[in-house]
Parts: structure tokens; sequence; C-alpha cells
């Protein structure tokens, strides 16, 4: 079997040692980068299962790597985490808003680092599963496989996450999805978000489908629903 390579992007030589030195330990092919620039020309050629990403970077920030990982065709399915020193709510609001999978603080306990990596990797095969099966509800046809939405014929560009909140809703039309729900369907169990992360990815998401905004209704004091139309 081959191991699943892992990008690391961290500039602190000791902790991307560590981190590569468990990762092995663990199965897994590490590969590394100290700068960002550098990091997306490896992601490009290795097409890692996953990206471990520092946002304090040399040469920029990780969001703005993230932001173009995720504008290219060739990297924008590779799941993301995100591990910063950077614990406001604000930089994991924004980190989920560029596509992050996952946003864990240093210092972090490698137990739960690789527990959040089995996760992200169980969630991304799982959603290779039945690829080929399209959603539709109204005038909003969703493909996993082909990672297309399309409202009324016109095709929708969704971040990750709003492409999983989405697909989650229309999955089951009608039904009320409280916010942790949306989180353990979007983003996997246990995973540590406020209320305000998941309607600001609504808000997005709203936004983006435009003219079909109206399909998912908020339920007051509970979640949302994708609309039985």
């Amino acid at each position: 079997m081959v191991a699943p390579k892992i990008l690391v992007v961290e500039d602190e030589e000791l902790l991307q040692e560590l981190l590569t030195y468990n990762l092995r330990r663990a199965g897994y092919h590490p590969i590394s980068s100290l700068n960002g620039t550098e990091a997306f020309e490896i992601a490009v050629v290795e097409k890692p299962a996953l990206i471990l990403l520092d946002l304090m970077l040399p040469d920029t920030d990780g969001f703005a790597v993230c932001k173009h990982l995720r504008s290219r065709t060739e990297t924008e399915a590779i799941p993301i985490i995100m591990l910063t020193a950077r614990e406001q709510a604000a930089d994991i609001v924004r980190g989920l808003e560029l596509g992050a999978d996952d946003y864990i603080t240093k210092p972090f306990d490698m137990p739960v680092l690789f527990a959040r990596i089995g996760a992200v990797l169980r969630r991304r095969e799982r959603s290779l599963v039945g690829e080929a099966e399209q959603v539709q509800v109204g005038a909003v046809v969703l493909h996993p496989g082909r990672r297309e939405v399309r409202v009324s014929g016109q095709t929708v560009q969704l971040a990750n996450t709003e492409f999983r909140i989405l697909h989650l809703l229309m999955r089951r039309p009608g039904w009320v999805f409280t916010r942790n729900q949306i989180v353990d369907g979007a983003q996997g169990d246990n995973y540590a978000v406020t209320d305000r992360a998941v309607d600001v990815q609504i808000v997005g998401l709203r936004k983006k489908l435009g003219a079909a905004a109206a399909y998912i209704e908020t339920v007051r004091g509970v979640g949302y629903r994708f609309r039985d139309d």
C-alpha cells in the first residue's frame, strides 16, 4: 500500500522536523517546505493527500497560500489543515472562508493532530465514494464528482467548505440541520467552531447562489434547511 503524502508547510525547522518524524512513524510520506511559494509548486507536482499549513511564513501568509491553492484546478481539492499560533475567532473564520478543512492552534498534542488528519482523510475518502451521484433540488444542481454547482444552468463557483455545506443540506431537502450538525457533516466530528463561523459560511453561500439564495432557509433558534421545492 502506498503511504499517503502529506505536505508540511512550516518555517520553524525544529517543528517541521518533529512533524515529519511523527508523520513517517505513523505511516505517512511527509514532504516539507519552508515557504509558501515552494509549497504551491510542490503541491502541483506531488499532489499530496493533505497539506499541513502554517500561517506565519517568511514570504507570504498561509491565508494567501490557501487562497492560491483553492483557486487552481490542480490543487483545489487537496485537504488543508491550518496549524498556527493565531487563535483569534476572526482568524479561524477567515481560514474556513478560504476553504481550510480544519484549523488547529499551537501548541497542540500530536495525538489530537493525527486524529484530525485521520478525520479529514476519511472525510475525503467518503466524498470520493459515489461521486457520480448528482443531486438536484429545484433550480439548483450539484455534482460531487465534478465539484460543480449550477443554478438555472449557470455554473456557480464555491469554496470547499461552502460546497460541502450545500451538499449536506441538499442531500436531505426539508430537513433542519443545527449548526453543530452542519459542522460535523461538513468539517468532521468534534470540530471546534463558533456559531458565527457557520453563519458566515451560509451568508457567503447565499450570496453566491444569487436568485436561488432563498432555497436556504433559516430556522430561528435551530439552524438551517434547504427548501424542499
